[in-house]
């Protein structure tokens, strides 16, 4: 497991009121402005249409209990459309969530997210046979309670899977991917997926494309386009997109500025590259303090059906821009 170890320095948001930053117009500093490289969020903390509350209702594996049981011997399992893939001693596949990192590890998914992705207990697991026990590890999330990882990556059931082999949460909101026996993201398709290959290029978390009708169009580290919403604002800092509006538009989690490929965070005279702690409680990366989206609707890199919907969704530019916006 890897070892190399930074501290996290997000601060939690207030409670029914947005934190922003002096650059976007709040009256404190805010001590987010650093960020960290957390990971692109789909609805409540990233998990997309499975919904804020989701469990199953009916297979071996139901209920809180048995969401939050040990996983005992892990075990590798070889699917048909994922190939091998790492579960918990009762075959129920085991995920990890872009939005956590693994160096340091961290989970970035509690409240709603938790609910509907339960995490892994770190107590009575062990490796899988044949496999390096010393991939295995832990994470103490923010209740105290102690989280297995897995090559440094937090693991977790999902509500949805109801029965062994079952991998429903593969590709949810394009953040979530069952593990392969390797650390790595398991390969292939799934609801909701992202299209294609399941590890994307090695890109930045933010960095852009050539996008042959709207120019230089902002990315997020899975190749995804990025977007802003025109009903948000900038000054103050502020997002109107909530609740639901999430599903379809996951929210781009903080990106270090030093995780960056092209991106205008550091011209003279910009309002800044900061993080916007929203009132549900998510962290969301902004340039030019219009924060940032991903589209559901978009399956694979280089995808922009978000762009132009319902005339207030529009790609973005490195600068902040709204590219192809009418004028």
């Amino acid at each position: 497991m890897k070892t190399s170890w930074r501290s996290a320095s997000l601060v939690a948001s207030a409670a029914a009121v947005l934190v922003l930053t002096t650059a976007c117009g709040q009256d404190k500093a805010d001590t987010s402005t650093g960020s960290q490289n957390v990971g692109a969020a789909p609805a409540a903390n990233g998990y997309g249409s499975a919904g804020a509350a989701a469990s199953p209702s009916t297979g071996a594996n139901t209920g809180a209990g048995a969401q939050t049981q040990s996983a005992g011997q892990l075990a590798v399992a070889d699917t048909d459309k994922l190939g091998e893939v790492v579960t918990d001693s009762a075959g129920m596949t085991l995920y990890r969530f872009d939005k956590d990192t693994a160096e340091p590890p961290k989970s970035n998914c509690d409240g709603d997210c938790a609910t509907a992705w339960p995490p892994v207990p770190a107590s009575g697991a062990t490796a899988p046979i044949g496999v390096d026990k010393t991939l295995l590890g832990e994470v103490t999330r923010t209740d105290g309670s102690k989280q297995l990882t897995y090559e440094g990556w937090p693991l977790y059931r999902f509500a949805k899977d109801t029965k062994a082999g079952d991998t429903k949460g593969q590709g949810v909101g394009g953040t979530w991917y069952a593990t392969a026996p390797d650390g790595k993201k398991a390969s292939g398709g799934g609801e909701a997926a992202a299209g294609g290959s399941a590890e994307a290029a090695d890109l930045p978390g933010l960095s852009t494309r050539n996008d042959p009708e709207l120019g230089e169009v902002v990315v997020d580290k899975n190749g995804m386009t990025v977007y802003r919403f025109e009903k948000d604002t900038p000054w103050p800092m502020k997002t109107a997109c909530l609740g639901e509006c999430l599903e379809k538009w996951p929210v781009v989690a903080p990106v270090d500025a030093a995780d960056t490929k092209g991106i205008a965070n550091k011209v003279e005279g910009r309002r800044g590259y900061v993080v916007l702690n929203r009132p549900d409680g998510l962290k969301q990366q902004s340039i030019d303090c219009w924060p940032l989206y991903t589209f559901a609707g978009d399956k694979k890199p280089g995808d922009t059906n978000g762009q132009g919907v319902g005339g207030t969704w529009y790609a973005i530019s490195p600068e902040g821009k709204p590219l192809g916006k009418p004028k």
